[in-house]
């Protein structure tokens, strides 16, 4: 039976195994002191956390994000361009909110990688606007990154800054224009130095200016800090913090919320968040209306050019021929052969514009820098609204950069999308370049009907008219891209972002949200009382010993014939010398039972035999025997105690003899039954030893001769003791069994082990064994428990059992000593 085995019964009446919940249960109780110690100390770990920790804040600000008419559409606009719907911005604003670019830009305006800390109780403290100083730091040179430098108040004038460097030789400073890192020498020791409130401050680890905040004057109690973190750890650290959700299940506003430890960080924090990025929702929405006004500007350029040449042209006309009236007849066809011209050129600046947009959407990448159809005077919807797809797509993929690994499922699916509307695009470009190459195709031949016409005119004539329409052509265009530039700018002046703060952050004193340090407690509590339990378990589980009498009952049917309690006495005769001790009462107690026990047997009046044995020695085996065999004697019966454990006697230890003669010599005839018995001075007890220790015991006990002895014996005492070798160890006790009348088997508690029950059941149940029963010894005696079995006459002992008993008084040390001695 393995040691798991031992804690587990097989129930005949329901065929399986069942767990001792009992069992457990008592050795919960009988530890309740080191589950008590274990839940202390649980508790006082969670209460040294919990004063140590700084209380957690959580505040949130609503956001709208809306879906705006097309900003560069009115009744009264002639440039457009289509934005999609709410829902890409709202991705595109969660999205935002976790990069990284967008963290060093709020981060960077609130310059969080500077600290002011003050020295708490147990930690330093992020005291940040409540700091009694102001810290200019110069952004071109370097700080010291992770070591806080003290500021000490010296006067109203002057302050020192204080550093122990012990024994570091260089650290690390970060410029923050560049976010550049070296590595800087400084002098081993403290440095500590004075220096004036407002002056500038150059040192290998700090540049900058110290003022008092506000004109406070720095508490002298107080130690104050300034920290400087490394930037790119800190937008790590903020890159997730900002927890993005939509308020209340609406699909156009968002709740942003953080957590941290000083409510002004989170207010700052938040609120710079949503102006980044109020701010930068409104540059990429006018990204479009900004490349149209430069594409505007650039046409502008190339046509002032040309109106400078044609009015030098026209200069140079006139001053080398002479001035001339032209008919209205003339007039009228140089008017008309003008407005020809001038629609031909705008058909042409169309189709200039398409071949860049072609050649630009076949040669570049970056998509966001195409300038609106309208402007050159393209109003066909299905470009419009491609080219629009296009521009959101590029702006799309250029958020995700920010977040998403390159060659990412989610950039592949937008390159596919890209592509696609590109085909679209260069289709809708061939149309609309064939559609404007009609146009073009008629104008040139009205254009050269009326130039037939001008012909006919003299030669000078010709040319001042040329030159004319030459001149208002340029000039109109110019007007017209003039007027278009003007409205483009109006529109993009006037223009809003989509992302508007609805409901700013701001500490109102709500109260912390952590730590929770009525669930830590409870957890402490929960802990410490579960991680002993567990402990307990598992060596519950796997201890092998046999500790309280119902470990006897639930492992073995045998009965127990009586207890016998702990003892510290200076020989074995408890019962003669100590007669009204506890012990002696349970050994009178045992005795009663066994008459019980030969009654039942029914067997004639006259000598009775009684074995002890046990599984392997130091289990009590002999002090039970002379204690028994004593009680007997006492009551004026005849006993004999026989020592038969021939491998190693005991007995003659505590009645003063020498074991130079005992039964071993009876069983090789080397002498009488007279020649080995001993009187003691306990009336009515006799001794025989074991004797020499033979080199054949058991081959002795199986003689004819033990039986002779055994015979001999009853003929002379009524009561015969047998005190015998341990049954787990060697066959002896079971060649000596047939000689009982009964037997008890010695198990004491906390030392017998578990399987050797097992090896008891199967010795009765094959009838190797009879009228066996179990005797508990180093029983653990507990006020107003009863003490004694059931199966005997067993006494309880409460006060009045302590008056009847002997008070052995132990002095405070010893019982002190007897505590830690348990288990």
């Amino acid at each position: 039976m393995t040691n798991l085995d031992q804690d587990f019964e097989f129930d005949d009446s329901k065929g399986r195994l069942t767990f001792d919940f009992q069992g457990f249960l008592f050795k919960i109780l009988r530890n309740w002191l080191f589950i008590a110690i274990c839940v202390a100390i649980a508790l006082g770990i969670a209460h040294y956390k919990n004063v140590r920790k700084q209380n957690i804040y959580r505040l949130n600000a609503l956001v709208s994000v809306e879906s705006e008419q097309n900003p560069f559409f009115t009744a009264n606009t002639s440039i457009s361009f289509n934005w999609g719907g709410v829902s890409g911005k709202l991705g595109k604003v969660m999205t935002t909110i976790a990069t990284r670019s967008h963290n060093e830009l709020v981060i960077d305006s609130l310059q969080f990688y500077k600290q002011y800390l003050k020295q708490g109780k147990y930690h330093l403290l992020d005291i940040y606007k409540t700091s009694p100083y102001d810290v200019e730091i110069d952004k071109a040179q370097y700080q010291m990154l992770g070591r806080p430098i003290e500021i000490k108040h010296v006067n109203d004038n002057t302050y020192k800054l204080v550093y122990d460097f012990l024994e570091t030789q260089s650290v690390n400073c970060q410029r923050y224009s560049d976010r550049s890192i070296e590595n800087f020498n400084v002098s081993p020791g403290t440095f500590e130095q004075e220096f004036t409130y407002g002056d500038s401050v150059n040192l290998p680890f700090f540049n900058g200016v110290i003022n008092k905040r506000n004109g406070r004057t720095p508490d002298t109690n107080n130690q104050y800090f300034i920290h400087f973190l490394n930037f790119d750890g800190l937008v790590s650290r903020f890159q997730n913090s900002v927890n993005v959700s939509f308020f209340r299940g609406s699909s156009t506003v968002l709740s942003l919320a953080q957590s941290g430890n000083n409510k002004a960080k989170i207010v700052d924090y938040l609120n710079a968040t949503t102006e980044i990025l109020r701010e930068t929702e409104l540059r990429t929405k006018n990204l479009y209306a900004t490349n149209t006004i430069a594409f505007i500007d650039s046409t502008m350029g190339a046509v002032g050019n040309n109106i400078k040449d044609v009015n030098q042209e026209m200069d140079d006309f006139r001053s080398s021929n002479k001035v001339f009236n032209v008919t209205d007849d003339i007039s009228n066809t140089s008017e008309r052969l003008k407005e020809y011209e001038t629609s031909r050129e705008t058909e042409r600046t169309k189709v200039n514009y398409l071949d860049n947009l072609e050649s630009y959407l076949q040669n570049k990448s970056d998509y966001t820098n195409i300038a609106a159809p309208t402007s050159v005077g393209i109003e066909e919807s299905g470009l419009l609204n491609s080219i629009g797809k296009l521009t959101s797509l590029a702006i799309q993929r250029q958020n995700q950069e920010k977040t998403a690994r390159e060659g990412s499922i989610l950039l592949r699916r937008l390159d596919a999308q890209i592509d696609a509307e590109k085909n679209v695009t260069f289709e809708l470009i061939n149309a609309a370049r064939r559609g404007i190459n009609l146009q073009l195709g008629a104008l040139n031949g009205s254009i050269a009907k009326l130039e037939s016409e001008l012909r006919k005119l003299p030669k000078e004539q010709q040319e001042f008219l040329k030159i004319q329409r030459k001149l208002d052509i340029s000039q109109e265009s110019y007007n017209v891209y003039q007027a278009k530039r003007s409205e483009a700018a109006i529109v993009k002046a006037a223009n809003v972002s989509d992302i508007t703060m609805i409901d700013a952050a701001k500490d109102v004193g709500n109260g912390p949200i952590g730590p929770k340090k009525s669930l830590n407690y409870m957890m402490a509590l929960l802990l410490g009382g579960l991680i002993p339990s567990l402990i307990i378990f598992v060596i519950f589980i796997f201890d092998n010993n046999i500790h309280t009498s119902e470990d006897v009952e639930r492992l073995s049917k045998i009965p127990i014939i009586g207890l016998v309690g702990k003892y510290e006495y200076k020989n074995n005769l408890v019962a003669f010398e100590k007669p009204k001790s506890a012990v002696a009462e349970s050994f009178r107690s045992i005795r009663s039972s066994l008459q019980f026990i030969y009654k039942n047997q029914k067997s004639p009046d006259g000598s009775k035999t009684l074995m002890f044995t046990s599984s392997i020695s130091g289990e009590g085996k002999t002090f039970c025997s002379i204690n028994t065999a004593t009680v007997y004697a006492l009551t004026g019966k005849k006993t004999v105690l026989v020592g038969l454990d021939l491998r190693k006697p005991k007995i003659f230890n505590d009645f003063d003899v020498k074991n130079d003669k005992g039964a071993v010599n009876y069983l090789i005839n080397d002498a009488g039954l007279d020649d080995i018995t001993h009187n003691t001075h306990i009336p009515n007890l006799d001794l025989i030893l074991s004797g020499p220790i033979p080199p054949n015991p058991s081959e002795l006990l199986m003689s004819e001769r033990m039986s002779e002895l055994i015979a001999e014996l009853k003929t002379k005492y009524d009561m015969i003791v047998l005190d015998t070798p341990p049954l787990g160890l060697v066959t002896d006790a079971l060649e000596l069994s047939q000689h009982a009348d009964a037997i008890i088997f010695m198990v004491r508690l906390n030392y017998t082990k578990k399987g050797m029950l097992a090896l008891v059941n199967s010795k009765q149940r094959k009838g190797e064994l009879k009228n066996v029963n179990f005797l508990l010894n180093f029983y653990r005696h507990k006020k107003g428990s009863s003490y004694g079995y059931g199966y005997g006459y067993g006494y309880g002992y409460g006060a009045y059992g302590d008056a009847y008993l002997e008070n052995d008084k132990k002095s405070l040390f010893s019982r002190v000593k007897k505590i830690f001695k348990r288990k």
